[in-house]
């Protein structure tokens, strides 16, 4: 029984995982996230309406837009292109939203 060297066959996997890693990146099915991709929930207050009192917003709208998408609020970056995201609470549960419904009921 001849002994076979194993230093080909470990090459040949770590190539092959270097190679699949690379596909998936190039394709989009993986993406390698940095800090400047994530807006903290910390950066949102939310500015409780009650009938008959004032409130003071800027004119100057927010460098986001949200959507109602499938009854939750996805957020959408203007500045940093393809960077978006679903508003959740502390506790990481998603902020739903009404969407169509409520402009159906309203007509």
């Amino acid at each position: 029984m001849s002994e076979r060297d194993p230093i080909p066959l470990i090459l040949t996997a770590i190539g092959s995982v270097c190679a699949t890693v690379a596909v998936l990146w190039y394709y989009g099915y993986l993406h390698i996230a940095k800090p400047e991709d994530a807006l903290l929930l910390s950066d949102f207050t939310m500015l409780k309406t009650i009938p008959g009192e004032d409130y003071k917003v800027s004119l100057k709208p927010a460098e986001q837009v949200a959507q109602c998408i499938d009854g939750v609020l996805v957020m959408f970056d203007l500045q940093q292109k393809g960077l978006t995201g679903v508003l959740v609470d502390n506790r990481k549960r998603a902020v739903r939203c009404l969407g169509e419904q409520a402009q159906a009921a309203a007509q």
